[in-house]
């Protein structure tokens, strides 16, 4: 492995992260389950509902592994979901800036539900139309470029992923726990608004990639 590989790979867990905690910051049913179970049971909930959703979403890293060595490394797949990628990108992207403008933090705790937290992160994201969209594009895109340095790149990609799973939730389980707001209306829009750029131009990216694989298809 040269230089530019290792610098590559030292690049994957730290986007990963970023991309992963552009989709968390949005509200969206994990975040409401979060604050209604962290105001009924306490802290502890929402690190154990991201269990959850880090179980489910680690079987469907594997699954997507299993197609990858099967018939999804080719040429035109690879630039498919990449420009597809892209898309999905930019259209999370804009989402983001347009929240950004007067998005508020909403801690509503009237949201609990009665199943074991780890199984309610699991159905709750199986629920999530979005959730399984994301990863047949941006997750997929991912996969795709993590496999190619092996069991290690697929493996910092998801763990830089579900790091930020775990971040966000984890500090809006403390919060609503501890009865505190954390965070203003104006520091969440600039959090929106600068992971919208971010995802803009990572988008930028996989659209080039994308294009270059259809080019030599």
């Amino acid at each position: 492995m040269n230089a530019a590989d290792i610098w590559i790979l030292a690049g994957v867990p730290a986007s990963s992260f970023v991309v992963a905690l552009s989709g968390a910051l949005m509200p969206g049913p994990l975040l409401t389950l979060t604050v209604g179970e962290s105001a009924r049971r306490g802290f502890w909930a929402g690190p154990l509902i991201m269990v959850g959703h880090a179980v489910l979403e680690l079987a469907l890293v594997i699954l997507l592994l299993i197609g990858v060595g099967a018939w999804l490394h080719r040429p035109w797949i690879l630039g498919a979901v990449g420009l597809g990628g892209a898309v999905m990108l930019g259209w999370m992207g804009l989402g983001l800036v347009r929240a950004s403008r007067g998005g508020r933090l909403e801690l509503d705790a009237n949201a609990a539900g009665g199943l074991h937290p780890v199984w309610a992160g699991v159905l709750m994201s199986l629920a999530n139309p979005y959730w399984l969209l994301w990863w047949l594009t941006i997750g997929l895109g991912y996969v795709l470029f993590s496999v190619k340095y092996g069991f290690v790149g697929v493996l910092l990609f998801f763990v830089g992923h579900i790091l930020a799973d775990f971040a966000w939730y984890t500090l809006v389980a403390a919060a609503v726990a501890r009865g505190s707001r954390f965070l203003s209306d104006q520091v969440y829009r600039n959090f929106l608004a600068g992971c919208g750029v971010f995802l803009f131009a990572f988008g930028g990216y996989f659209g080039f990639q994308g294009v270059k694989f259809l080019l030599n298809a």
